[in-house]
């Protein structure tokens, strides 16, 4: 007994110098140019990168956290509740998409995998080598793909009112009053070429939690419920009689669970087969 435990400690010692991936251990530095200023007084900067300048912002201190807003959304579009009790813990990096915002469009057809290089673009810029992700409607296909090919650069991933298969989700849009804005225009088109790859679920390693509304009528629910069956460990947290904006109808508890997940490690070591 005494052994094993000697083992079990010497097992936990490891997993923790060289288990664990480090994270960002200063505060980021803005890079690029500061262009505005946004209602509550933050500097809004622009980087080049990915063929386009990128504009973004940073909030609070501590480990970085990037949120990913939806389609047809800006940086501006996120719970205060949200913002305000993230950034206490957290430095948020808060990102325009590629065509919104101060975020500029080259032109480019819009994929997923693009818009997983433009955020790849601004953590190269930042020197962010990893960060947790918040990726919320259209970027929470960002955030799978992320998961995908650069699974490396995401410690925890929050995938927030996703959806495996884009066509059914642009069906739905086409039956709403959408602005007239070519850049809209061309997300819907990437998300109606969108099919999650579902075979490459299981491979992820990261630590994920599927986050949803019940009454979410533009995605459903079901995609969610997949995933979390595909991706081994990942958590599926569903607000009941939530919509698509459950982050507006219940914030407090929305930016609980979010602020939940963040500060848990759920992982336990493997035990040492010597």
């Amino acid at each position: 007994m005494k052994k094993f435990c000697i083992r079990l400690y010497i097992s936990l010692i490891i997993t923790l110098v060289i288990g664990i991936p480090a994270i960002q251990a200063n505060d980021i530095s803005p890079v690029g140019g500061k262009i505005a200023s946004d209602s509550q007084g933050h500097a809004i900067y622009q980087i080049s990168g990915n063929g386009i300048k990128i504009g973004y912002k940073l909030i609070g201190s501590g480990e970085p956290l990037i949120l990913l807003t939806g389609l047809g959304g800006i940086m501006e579009n996120w719970s205060p509740a949200l913002i305000e009790a993230a950034s206490k813990k957290y430095q948020l990096i808060i990102m325009d998409n590629r065509g919104m915002g101060y975020t500029t469009d080259n032109g480019v057809k819009f994929t997923y995998r693009l818009f997983a290089e433009d955020v790849i673009a601004l953590l190269d810029a930042l020197g962010v080598q990893k960060t947790n992700v918040l990726g919320f409607s259209q970027s929470s296909v960002t955030t799978q793909n992320l998961l995908i090919y650069y699974p490396e650069r995401v410690n925890k991933a929050i995938v927030h009112a996703t959806s495996t298969n884009g066509s059914a989700v642009a069906a739905v849009l086409k039956g709403k009053p959408l602005p007239d804005n070519p850049t809209i225009r061309k997300q819907v088109k990437a998300a109606m070429e969108w099919k999650t790859p579902l075979d490459k679920m299981p491979l992820i390693k990261n630590q994920v939690m599927l986050l949803v509304g019940t009454a979410d009528t533009v995605v459903g629910t079901e995609s969610s419920k997949t995933l979390a069956k595909l991706i081994p460990g990942a958590w599926l947290v569903q607000f009941k009689n939530g919509t698509h904006h459950v982050q507006f109808e219940a914030p407090s508890e929305f930016a609980r669970i979010v602020m939940t997940f963040l500060e848990i490690n759920e992982t336990v070591p493997a035990p040492s087969t010597k």
